[in-house]
């Protein structure tokens, strides 16, 4: 299930790729399958230790193009381990929101991001994930650990992206067919996974991602834009970096 536009993303054969958060690497595979040279990198090192053995069955089942490499990082987006300018592109995935200082994040981004380079950052998009908070206050922080710190509302995500300086270009919302089922996860409890309504969701859920059959692909196209549950910015790091007013960087966001 990817939430990334590769189009959108411009990712290139050959590229080299940062995927921040990239938990079990369903953007990182993807992006090796495409070509390019990926460094998966999360706190979690389960996560990174599944994601390492599945690049290894990739390479031996032939399913990787040859000469691109693939690394598993466990690391803090708060200090990333790589010299400026390191990577072509970033993909950083459904981990904003898990982090209390978003702009050093940001900018630690920013920094290992070459100049002329693109990021696409997802995060919740507000109306739903506003609802999974009425519903249950489990499903975020306090209560939830490493859970989500906030929810990004209006244009917030593009004015923080250009503070740091970043130019926030397209967007688009995503998988809106995913959040009626974390509302009922929510309504009838998280860890209720015999609920049969839950069951029943999570079926239709894993048949379309399996399958993609036309009616739910085009069903989802058109609610995305109101109910999708993750929301996509693409942004881009300036060829020639420039200092930025305050004024100037609201204007960029807006």
């Amino acid at each position: 299930m990817l939430t990334v536009d590769y189009q959108r993303l411009a990712l290139e054969p050959g590229m080299k790729v940062l995927d921040l958060g990239a938990g079990f690497g369903r953007h990182a595979f993807e992006t090796a399958r495409r070509g390019a040279s990926v460094v998966a990198a999360d706190l979690a090192s389960d996560e990174m230790k599944s994601t390492k053995d599945t690049f290894a069955a990739m390479y031996v089942d032939g399913e990787l193009p040859q000469g691109i490499t693939t690394v598993t990082v466990q690391a803090n987006g708060l200090e990333l381990p790589f010299p400026d300018g390191s990577f072509d592109r970033i993909i950083a995935s459904e981990i904003l929101e898990h982090v209390p200082d978003d702009l050093g994040v940001m900018a630690e981004l920013f920094r290992v991001l070459a100049p002329g380079g693109r990021m696409a950052a997802t995060v919740p998009a507000a109306l739903p994930e506003q609802i999974c908070w009425w519903l249950n206050d489990a499903y975020h922080a306090p209560k939830s650990v490493g859970g989500h710190v906030r929810i990004y509302g209006g244009p917030e995500l593009r004015m923080k992206l250009a503070s740091v300086g970043f130019t926030p270009g397209d967007q688009h919302r995503a998988h809106a067919l995913h959040s009626p089922y974390w509302w009922l996860k929510c309504a009838v409890g998280l860890e209720n996974e015999d609920n049969p309504l839950v069951k029943s969701y999570l079926k239709l859920l894993t048949w379309d991602i399996v399958k993609a059959p036309t009616l739910t692909r085009t069903t989802e196209k058109v609610l995305n834009p109101v109910l999708g549950k993750s929301v996509v910015i693409y942004a881009d790091r300036p060829a020639v970096d420039a200092e930025l007013t305050a004024g100037d960087r609201a204007e960029v966001a807006a």
